[in-house]
């Protein structure tokens, strides 16, 4: 059987813990790899929103709104799409509140986090589209670095297999009906590499289409859908099935879908970028001229 113990060749090995010991001090992998993908995030988009004519600091203040927005929106659409695993029988409630052992969905931390940016960027008078644009490369480098939290947690594998690159992972951690294997494909590192490439190739498409509008953003949920739907048909976590498709297969293509018709009529009716003074919009002049 494949990723049955003695014929893995060669594996990837998952943390013996999910800590990383700070002196007297533990710190999870996993809240650990989120940090660093928001700091990451935060310098790539605020320097590119700089180069398309806003004001420095402008992405790290309305990080203020979007972090604990994406978090609750992550946490949120986790929480409701694995209901029986937190109120289910025999299972305890509180652990829905537990963040740091692993679980933050994408599209609800997407979702609230362009909230909390929308409600920061009305406060300043700044119009969205270009903040979105500015963000999407760093918000995929995030989504990069994030995934190696799950590595920490050994969780969102997929199905097994003796690949050299297979991920070992402990028993503890294997669902029901795969205690006989021992190595899975590494769905983690798989789509590390996919965002890696989607922010590389946002960078290059923006720079020599001169994207703006939101098309930008919107390139990335349509590139970002396409490397998750081939990803989550490796994965073998729990799941609700509809019409034979996990639960976040349907949400990429619907995502993505969408994604496709705001490229196409923005792309028709407002092509190339804004201008800087479209990029300040209505700010007010104190946060203009500081």
């Amino acid at each position: 059987m494949l990723g049955s113990p003695g014929q893995v060749l060669a594996y990837l090995p998952s943390p013996a813990r999910g800590e990383i010991s700070l002196g007297p001090f533990p710190l999870r992998g996993y809240a650990l790899a989120i940090i660093v993908g928001i700091v990451v995030a935060i310098v790539v988009g605020e320097r590119r929103y700089v180069e398309r004519g806003g004001q420095p600091g402008t992405i790290a203040d309305l990080a203020i709104w979007a972090v604990p927005f994406g978090i609750v929106g992550g946490r949120l659409y986790h929480v409701l799409t694995s209901w029986p695993s937190y109120f289910g029988p025999g299972a305890e409630p509180i652990r829905a509140l537990y963040v740091w052992q692993g679980g933050l969905g994408i599209w609800g931390a997407v979702v609230l986090g362009g909230v909390g940016v929308w409600i920061g960027a009305r406060r300043r008078g700044l119009p969205l589209p270009p903040i979105a644009d500015a963000i999407a490369p760093g918000l995929a480098l995030a989504q990069a670095i994030g995934r190696f939290g799950n590595w920490f947690n050994q969780e969102l594998f997929g199905r097994p297999t003796s690949l050299p690159w297979a991920l070992e992972i402990d028993s503890a951690h294997r669902p029901a009906g795969y205690a006989n294997f021992e190595t899975f494909h590494p769905t983690f590192l798989y789509e590390s590499l996919w965002c890696v490439g989607v922010a590389v190739a946002l960078v290059l498409i923006d720079r020599r289409r001169q994207l703006g509008h939101g098309r930008v953003f919107g390139l990335y949920v349509v590139l970002y859908c396409l490397g998750r739907l081939w990803i989550e048909s490796l994965r073998i976590d729990a799941s609700a099935i509809v019409f034979g498709l996990r639960w976040n297969m349907w949400v990429s293509v619907i995502c993505a879908a969408g994604a496709v018709i705001y490229l196409v009529i923005v792309g028709r009716s407002k092509p190339g970028r804004e201008t800087k003074g479209d990029v300040r919009g209505q700010a007010r002049r104190s946060d203009v001229t500081r």
